[in-house]
């Protein structure tokens, strides 16, 4: 298979899911809106800064989780990507998709942010095939942990080859977009690292490496 692999925050959208969701979530009235914009604000400063402790993180961000019902997360999340992401997604993104399914290649996102999230993003976008950290559900409902290894910097690259060795697939003619210095470590595995829109850290990498750089902004 040509595999082409996707970050999704900063990347095919315009604008960071995880950080959305903690906004939307305070909008709502379902976290301390105060507590809840400063830690998130931190963690997303952290992220960028290369200093994220992912299990710290995960153990903010999937708390409420916990604390709603399926049926409301499910409705809760239906309103998140009408007023949230669907705006976020460009046309350049949605362009280069389509690009590589006319080249029938497979597409694959993967992301550090939670399957919760992300799952009826990548359903939106037209992709198929996903690895995301995955909160853990327990009776219908989820418990606010993580279920196996977060799916972040060398995670990514864990969790990718799992998915390789369970879908018969390499790394062959492979392509990663991705806008973060955090990617690194799979973005030095493929065959065609792209940056896109990249962090400063990543952009003069990229540079050195002689790595293609585009932009997916409108």
């Amino acid at each position: 298979m040509t595999l082409a692999i996707f970050d999704l925050d900063n990347t095919l959208l315009n604008g960071d899911s995880d950080y959305l969701w903690g906004q939307f979530l305070a909008q709502q009235g379902h976290v301390d809106s105060d507590f809840y914009e400063k830690e998130n604000q931190r963690f997303y400063d952290e992220y960028v800064a290369g200093t994220l402790d992912i299990l710290e993180f995960l153990e903010f961000s999937l708390a409420p989780l916990s604390q709603i019902e399926m049926p409301q997360l499910t409705q809760l999340h239906n309103q998140f990507m009408d007023e949230c992401i669907r705006p976020v997604i460009t046309s350049k993104s949605r362009a280069l998709i389509q690009e590589h399914i006319n080249r029938q290649d497979t597409l694959l996102i993967i992301t550090a942010t939670n399957l919760f999230i992300t799952a009826p993003i990548a359903k939106e976008l037209g992709i198929n095939n996903i690895i995301a950290t995955e909160p853990e559900i327990i009776n219908n409902r989820y418990n606010g942990k993580v279920l196996g290894i977060p799916c972040f910097r060398e995670g990514k690259v864990e969790r990718l080859k799992v998915w390789l060795k369970q879908n018969g697939g390499n790394l062959a003619d492979s392509c990663f977009y991705s806008d973060s210095h955090n990617d690194l470590p799979l973005l030095e595995m493929v065959t065609k690292p792209i940056a896109v829109d990249p962090d400063d850290t990543l952009r003069s990498h990229a540079e050195m490496k002689g790595w293609e750089i585009i932009s997916l902004k409108s």
